[in-house]
């Protein structure tokens, strides 16, 4: 097999739509979709230019012109799907929040190591141009010593009951969908933290309709964390450090303008990348790269276990359970 992957497209909705585009539009390889419809998945397949649509996620995966398996189901299936194409021998791109919880991230995790293959959670915002820039200052010690991150993932989303956001039988709510994004960029600038608090409030079919959350990290380092989903706000990140401090602007976890301020918030830097896709092809370079043997860039597959274990601490904070867990 060459390093580049021939990838297989697992569920047919809204954000399998993006990744596909994504793909096509910066050259990858897509042979096969599958959804549980047939009609679906060759709908889907003609408007990507995909050779074979299976209408069975069995099907997909045990399809011999497919390498890697990109995940799109909502989140509850995450881990039966990514197990099913890691038992067909098929490295795995599993879209965020990893799982439901850490015990199925953890499943995920040990199923791929046994096999040997590469599972990776599909945190497409980890591999922006901006972020990269940003670990690089970082690293660098541009801004001191970091002591805080403030971000938030807010949105108007629907508040239809029977909406998949809404239902709880679908994972739904603002943290996984929204608020995974904040909690993964805090552990990616600071590390895991030592102490999780977290205040909700629920919408009426019982899932959470916002969540303020803050970290707390070794040497009294802090993350102010918020995210909801019926109303829109900033759509920001800032990083603080003891000489400066680094600003995602709007809309922060896509490809967006870093600036970089000095500690009178003069303007040092401004980078703003061209991306000519939405950047989630990214992700897909990772784990092909990942498949020929490089090591991970950032977002190891521990990393996405223990980012789960930390949402898992917010939702017992805030009383936030899901049917069969």
């Amino acid at each position: 097999m060459s390093d580049r992957l021939r990838w297989g497209i697992l569920a047919t909705g809204h954000i399998a739509h993006q990744f596909a585009g994504d793909l096509r539009d910066a050259g990858f390889t897509m042979t096969a979709v599958g959804s549980r419809s047939v009609d679906s998945a060759a709908t889907f397949a003609a408007e990507f230019g995909i050779p074979h649509a299976h209408g069975s996620y069995e099907a997909l995966v045990a399809d011999p012109e497919v390498d890697a398996i990109y995940v799109a189901t909502p989140h509850p299936a995450h881990v039966d799907g990514a197990l099913l194409a890691l038992d067909a021998g098929k490295h795995v791109l599993i879209e965020k929040p990893f799982t439901l919880n850490k015990k199925q991230a953890q499943r995920i995790a040990d199923r791929a190591a046994e096999k040997g293959l590469v599972a990776m959670e599909a945190m497409w915002t980890r591999w922006l141009p901006h972020m990269l820039r940003l670990r690089e200052l970082l690293a660098e010690g541009a801004i001191g010593d970091v002591r805080t991150v403030i971000a938030d993932h807010t949105q108007s989303l629907p508040t239809n009951p029977e909406h998949r956001l809404q239902n709880p039988a679908l994972g739904g709510g603002a943290l996984l969908d929204l608020g995974i994004y904040p909690v993964s960029f805090a552990v990616d600038v600071l590390g895991l933290p030592t102490k999780v608090q977290a205040h909700s409030s629920p919408t009426a079919t019982g899932v959470d309709r916002q969540t303020a959350i803050t970290l707390e990290f070794d040497g009294g380092r802090q993350a102010v964390l918020h995210t909801a989903l019926d109303t829109a706000g900033p759509n920001r990140a800032v990083v603080l450090g003891t000489e400066g401090a680094i600003e995602l602007d709007r809309v922060w976890y896509t490809p967006t303008t870093l600036t970089r301020y000095d500690r009178a918030w003069n303007v040092v830097e401004q980078y703003t990348p061209d991306v000519p896709t939405r950047g989630m092809h990214y992700q897909a370079a990772e784990l092909e790269a990942r498949a020929a043997g490089a090591a991970p860039t950032t977002l190891p597959i521990d990393e996405s276990v223990a980012i789960m274990g930390v949402l898992d601490d917010v939702r017992s904070i805030i009383g936030l359970r899901y049917p069969g867990e």
